[in-house]
């Protein structure tokens, strides 16, 4: 798992406020790489930024900033043409299998439509074909093709929402809070139906949800978002049981444990105020406002991604483990760190 697929430098996506009010930091200089063939799981709360960011490396929203490269290849440098191409190798599974799919198209329409696109089926029988296959593949009777939407359950229309997907025959799949919608029993079924998609067809998966149960179910990494920036990143499972960073243990402390008496007395981290506004990201430490454990450098350097725990590729941008970023007040980070805490 050393060859990088995907790969983020430096991104962030702006959106300009009414009035000329300054802007909406959705992304906020993110830098990522996602290996070929692994489940990259992206965790935060609700407006951290995690679906612009996975928008953003399909190019589905135009970067204010920074270099996505997927296998080699600047996307953000490529003209209409060049993308469409490019387009074919990356598919996304959205949260609502029912608003993503066209009422007024059957399933046979709407699984087929990227084989016409791409040209990859010549002739309504071949694609006819295919269509039974990929509605095979992701565990539908083929005899459903000529059904619409309102015709299937939830669970069902997102497994068709997955079958178009996968009929450009793509490299990288973006899966957008692609259970939230769903039972939770319905869930289950479509997280392992993920899992066995993704090492039957060689995948690479970008897993976006607010679900950490589900997160590290699939992941083989956890990447752990907050403010439109990555504040920890590692292996699932040196994430899911030493997180290094104030929010993501406030996270996983949320996390239910499905034993009543275990449930009953382990601590849970409540974190103080309200998620800051995008629009006005506070100085330095963007959690500071919120974190149980905020100190003098909090407020004047804004912390780089730095190596801890034990595990290998174990990243947090947390001052707990020492004073290294950027100062916002032209100190130096080891000024700051020097300085007396009052």
């Amino acid at each position: 798992m050393s060859d990088i697929l995907v790969s983020a430098r430096g991104l962030e996506v702006h959106f300009p406020l009414r009035g000329g009010k300054g802007v909406l930091r959705a992304v906020d200089g993110v830098d990522l790489d996602i290996y070929r063939g692994e489940t990259l799981g992206l965790v935060g709360e609700s407006g951290c930024g995690k679906s612009t960011l996975g928008n953003a490396l399909l190019r589905l929203v135009p970067p204010t900033a920074g270099t996505v490269t997927f296998d080699g290849t600047d996307l953000t440098a490529l003209g209409r043409r060049a993308m469409r191409e490019m387009r074919r190798r990356a598919g996304m599974v959205f949260q609502d299998p029912f608003a993503s799919l066209d009422p007024r198209r059957t399933v046979a329409q709407t699984v087929s439509e990227p084989l016409e696109v791409h040209g990859l089926r010549s002739g309504r029988r071949e694609r006819a074909a295919r269509v039974g296959e990929l509605l095979e593949l992701v565990g539908l009777d083929p005899a459903v093709a000529g059904r619409y939407p309102h015709e299937f359950s939830g669970g069902q229309r997102q497994r068709v929402g997955i079958a178009r997907a996968l009929a450009g025959e793509p490299d990288f799949l973006v899966c957008d809070e692609a259970i939230a919608s769903l039972d939770v029993s319905v869930q289950a079924q479509v997280l392992n139906l993920l899992r066995r998609l993704q090492r039957q067809l060689g995948l690479t998966l970008l897993f976006i949800s607010h679900d950490l149960s589900a997160i590290r179910h699939i992941s083989d990494r956890i990447a752990v978002m907050y403010l439109g920036r990555i504040v920890e990143i590692g292996p699932a499972s040196a994430v899911g049981s030493t997180p290094q960073m104030p929010y993501t243990q406030a996270l996983l402390s949320a996390v239910p444990v499905p034993h009543p008496e275990l449930e009953r007395t382990r601590q849970r981290i409540v974190l103080r105020g309200d998620v800051p506004s995008p629009a006005a990201v506070p100085s330095g430490c963007r959690f500071r406002t919120r974190c149980p454990a905020a100190f003098e450098p909090c407020p004047d350097v804004d912390p780089a991604l730095q190596p801890v725990g034990t595990a290998p590729d174990h990243v947090a941008a947390c001052h707990l483990h020492g004073v290294i970023g950027t100062p916002v007040d032209g100190r130096t980070a080891e000024d700051v760190s020097a300085a007396p805490v009052d």
